[in-house]
């Protein structure tokens, strides 16, 4: 189901929504699905697109006082971001079919009618520097 994102040419002037799975009780599953949605957030942009990924940004807020198990309170935090974007990319880490949040934002994008891509993480050109 994967597409071969890698072949769109960068488009600098349009914003990726990078949707990942994040909730878990076990914090160290938190804790390596934000690294996850890192590296990819960098490898992106890196090569040459312009991403927002709601887990990059939300999780030192999580960390700094803000409620992480709050569906509620990030999905209205993340609802304008994931609106103004032109394409979504779908991080398939393990739990992204099970996650509440990312399959929230993958109807909403549907229902929108806008583009969605799924990569599987880490990128077979990557895989020699994956942890």
């Amino acid at each position: 189901m994967s597409t071969d994102w890698t072949q769109t040419p960068p488009m600098r002037a349009s914003l990726i929504y990078l949707a990942s799975p994040y909730s878990s009780p076990d914090p160290d599953v938190r804790e390596r699905r934000f690294h996850a949605a890192c590296d990819a957030t960098v490898y992106l942009i890196k090569n040459g697109f312009c991403v927002f990924s709601p887990i990059v940004h939300s999780h030192p807020l999580a960390w700094s006082g803000l409620p992480w198990g709050d569906h509620d309170l990030w999905r209205d935090q993340d609802a304008p971001f994931l609106a103004a974007c032109q394409r979504m990319i779908v991080l398939m880490l393990p739990g992204w079919q099970e996650s509440e949040g990312v399959q929230d934002e993958i109807r909403d994008y549907q229902a929108a009618g806008k583009l969605i891509e799924y990569i599987e993480w880490p990128p077979k050109e990557k895989e020699e520097v994956w942890p």
